[in-house]
């Protein structure tokens, strides 16, 4: 007889094999709906790619992945639910490394990453951009930070969220090039772009699924993007290092977490889960059109990456006397 789809599925990801389930008895991995805590609010780049994973999970493994968006305070009230949640694999997050690595030096939190979650893995990247108006005299990053040198300058910047990635990496960049910019916060990335759009604010750091039919109808001008290289979604932009800044480097890291306790094999198999899915052909031309690119790593890598990405931002939110107002 020959093998249904799920089950053949199933068998090249290493599903087949029962979890022990809190009872003790035995089950197969997912034998429900898996809900997928959002801490970021419908619509933003990192709902929007969970909702693209959520969809191939379901389709993979035969159950359905809702998305539940808890909104609010940086992604950390999302956090503090999922923390709460029973360690059975049926509560996974997916959240960007501005919640995850960024908002503990930040917040007094009810949880404690270390202690209260366990990394499933990275899924994907995002290149963050430098953005000013289309009239601005800046064509580059030196003119950019020589108008910031002027006496009485009046450049600002939009901040769409204190501690968010695209946040720091304005802080960055003032710290590299020796320059203050007043900050002007907006609610959300979508004001912070419009403001600049508008004329209203002078230069914004955003990730480019937010940003660049911004950049393609010339409504904004990229000076640059904070990747170790050049991003293929607009190769023309150099990189702040290519640029004399080699200490402005940021990504919107996107990744998978679930509460502490959630047995291994659940946690090798949702890996392998992600891993399978966000390497399907069929899932580049997704994965394209968010602005987004795959980062599957195997699970034994996160621990390392988690630590060494927390030291990194929480040296940025010291360096530069960040605050939640």
């Amino acid at each position: 007889m020959p093998m249904p789809r799920r089950g053949l599925i199933a068998a090249s990801l290493g599903l087949a094999a029962p979890a022990l389930s809190s009872a003790g008895a035995q089950e197969a991995y997912p034998s429900r709906p898996v809900s997928v805590v959002v801490p970021w609010g419908p619509g933003g780049p990192t709902d929007a790619f969970a909702r693209v994973l959520s969809q191939r999970l379901s389709t993979d493994l035969g159950q359905p992945f809702p998305v539940d968006n808890r909104v609010g305070a940086n992604g950390t009230i999302g956090m503090a639910f999922a923390a709460r949640a029973r360690p059975d694999g049926y509560t996974v997050v997916i959240a960007p490394n501005s919640t995850y690595a960024v908002a503990p030096h930040l917040y007094q939190l009810p949880y404690n990453n270390e202690r209260d979650f366990v990394g499933i893995g990275l899924l994907v990247s995002m290149p963050i951009f430098m953005l000013v108006h289309r009239n601005s005299p800046a064509t580059t990053v030196a003119e950019y930070v020589a108008l910031a040198r002027r006496p009485n300058s009046r450049l600002t910047y939009a901040n769409a969220s204190v501690g968010a990635t695209s946040h720091l990496a304005s802080e960055m960049l003032l710290q590299s090039a020796g320059i203050e910019v007043l900050e002007v916060n907006y609610r959300g990335g979508g004001p912070a772009v419009q403001a600049v759009v508008a004329g209203e604010a002078g230069m914004v750091f955003m990730p480019a699924a937010a940003v660049m039919g911004f950049i393609r109808s010339g409504e904004l001008r990229a000076l640059g993007v904070a990747s170790a290289t050049r991003s293929p979604l607009a190769p023309e932009v150099p990189t702040f290092r290519e640029q004399g800044f080699p200490d402005v480097e940021i990504v919107e890291h996107v990744a998978m977490l679930a509460p502490a306790g959630t047995p291994q094999p659940i946690l090798e198999r949702l890996n392998a889960a992600c891993r399978a899915a966000l390497r399907a052909p069929d899932m580049q031309p997704r994965l394209d059109a968010l602005a987004v690119t795959a980062e599957t790593r195997p699970l034994g890598e996160w621990a390392a990456y988690a630590a060494a990405e927390s030291a990194k931002w929480g040296a940025v939110v010291r360096a530069r006397n960040i605050r939640v107002q």
